[in-house]
């Protein structure tokens, strides 16, 4: 097996990971982060809570972390779909 082929059977199985969904009253149906995720993004606030980061320092880190995530599942997607066409 290629190191392509490796690294793209790894990241189809990231994408999964992000298909938990949960239905949450007035706000629909929202896409669950897998649970290290859930687990730094809580480490943050913590952090946050307790005064050792400021607040918009741990908000400004998640949008970063949730904006790299987002653009490296479309990344994966569209490689799928260019591999899939050729």
């Amino acid at each position: 097996m290629s190191t392509l082929t490796r690294h793209l059977n790894g990241s189809r199985e990231n994408v999964k990971m992000y298909n938990r969904r949960v239905q949450l009253p007035m706000l629909g149906e929202v896409a669950v982060p897998p649970p290290d995720k859930v687990a730094y993004y809580a480490g943050l606030g913590v952090l946050a809570a307790l005064q050792v980061i400021e607040w918009p320092i741990a908000v400004v880190i998640t949008a970063g972390h949730l904006l790299a995530d987002q653009h490296f599942s479309g990344l994966v997607r569209g490689v799928g779909e260019a591999l899939q066409d050729a």
